[in-house]
């Protein structure tokens, strides 16, 4: 049975992976110069690279499927921010996908392939880190997770002045 909301649950992983993978491209660089790794292991960077930019498409996806629901509790334009971001996140994500691929040619071409898949992972870390800090203010600053509340039934929104300002009140928490 899949979680309900979808979205959580899904985020992590590309996540994780955005925050590992400079680091591992940074060894198979020092591997691959030093001879320790033949080129055709570049391959397993290709792999998760590839990895990454769809599950950063499945986690765009299923956000998508939660916004009109959130809708009834975070003002439009927050999450449309967060949206956006989300949209560079993984546009970066495809991208150094792409280029991941040059590092498999050999020469000069395939070196500065290699080292600008280190570059572009840094900049999909960095990006990873903005999508994920406006993802957790949704939840945590602007109420997201209110769309989902069990305490009540049906899910009652906050005033809409707290939706437009993005903040909720914490008379609610026990």
């Amino acid at each position: 049975m899949l979680p309900e909301p979808l979205h959580p649950a899904v985020v992590h992983f590309p996540m994780a992976l955005a925050a590992l993978l400079p680091g591992g491209i940074l060894l198979a660089l020092v591997a691959l110069r030093t001879g320790f790794l033949p080129l055709r292991a570049w391959v397993g960077i290709v792999l998760v690279q590839v990895v990454l930019g769809a599950a950063s498409l499945m986690a765009l996806e299923t956000g998508e499927g939660d916004e009109e629901r959130v809708e009834a509790v975070v003002s439009e334009a927050v999450i449309e921010a967060h949206e956006a971001r989300a949209d560079r996140f993984v546009i970066a994500t495809l991208a150094a996908a792409a280029i991941s691929l040059g590092g498999l040619l050999r020469g000069a071409w395939g070196e500065a392939a290699r080292i600008a898949t280190l570059v572009a992972s840094a900049l999909v870390l960095v990006l990873a880190i903005q999508v994920g800090h406006s993802g957790g203010e949704l939840v945590y600053r602007h109420g997201a997770a209110l769309a989902y509340s069990t305490r009540g039934s049906p899910v009652s929104a906050p005033p809409a002045e707290v939706r437009a300002s993005g903040q909720h009140s914490s008379d609610d928490e026990d």
